[in-house]
């Protein structure tokens, strides 16, 4: 009787019908990169090209595993522009502190380190001067011995580019009522008039690029409760402004 042959088992065939499940799996995860990569900034190219990439992954087209890799990745059509502008701040800034420079160099050679004062601010370069120095208690006419001093400010606030300077007056709260001032607006109005008479005159800086405010006793900078208190609010401001704002936009 003959003998059945077995049919041998054939050990070297391997099932890869998991492959095909595995492949949709990791076709998803990349679809779910895709969209988290490009939700933080959609522009028009990026939203084109993830609905391309969606639309032949659901109708059966080329799979993203086939999809060539963008060779250049969008770039927003500010982000230049941005860069600009953050560079152009960043210079007028620079130009700024060399003026300061200058001030401080000014005020150190004269020893006038407690009557100015210079500060950088987001409104600009301020410079601070105690009214002591340029007025009588009560007046607003600049004391003669002190009026060369004003001018040699007005020099060094003369610039390459032109900037918009304000003056600003400040009084302490002490009531004033006198014919000349009714109150301490109008004084500190007058000093602030007066002091920019000389930097006009000074040089032939253009008064178009000048303005004067009086504040009074309303903006202190110290307790008007002492007598150093009061002095530190008794000043007159300069303002030096910026020509470049600090979001790109130039100061009209």
């Amino acid at each position: 009787m003959s003998r059945k042959r077995k049919k041998k088992r054939d050990d070297g065939h391997v099932d890869e019908s998991w492959l095909l499940p595995y492949s949709d799996l990791l076709t998803l995860l990349l679809a779910l990169f895709i969209v988290l990569f490009a939700s933080s900034s959609i522009d028009e190219s990026k939203f084109s090209q993830i609905s391309s990439v969606f639309n032949q992954i659901f109708d059966g087209g080329t799979g993203v595993m086939d999809n060539s890799a963008p060779t250049t990745v969008p770039v927003p059509k500010d982000s230049s522009g941005e860069e600009n502008e953050s560079s152009s701040y960043l210079e007028d800034q620079q130009s700024l502190e060399e003026i300061q420079d200058r001030l401080d160099e000014y005020i150190a050679v004269h020893e006038l380190e407690n009557q100015f004062q210079t500060k950088l601010t987001e409104e600009g370069l301020l410079i601070t001067i105690r009214d002591s120095i340029l007025f009588e208690s009560g007046k607003a006419t600049i004391k003669p011995q002190y009026s060369n001093l004003a001018r040699d400010i007005a020099n060094l606030l003369v610039f390459e580019k032109p900037r918009q300077i304000v003056v600003t007056g400040h009084t302490d709260n002490v009531p004033i009522n006198s014919s000349e001032f009714p109150s301490n607006w109008e004084l500190s109005m007058m000093r602030a008039i007066n002091f920019l008479k000389i930097l006009v005159g000074t040089n032939d800086l253009d008064p178009k690029l000048f303005s004067v405010k009086g504040y009074g006793e309303n903006q202190p900078v110290a307790t008007n409760d002492t007598v150093e208190g009061r002095s530190k609010n008794r000043r007159v401001e300069v303002l030096v402004q910026p020509l470049v704002l600090k979001d790109g936009s130039s100061v009209e």
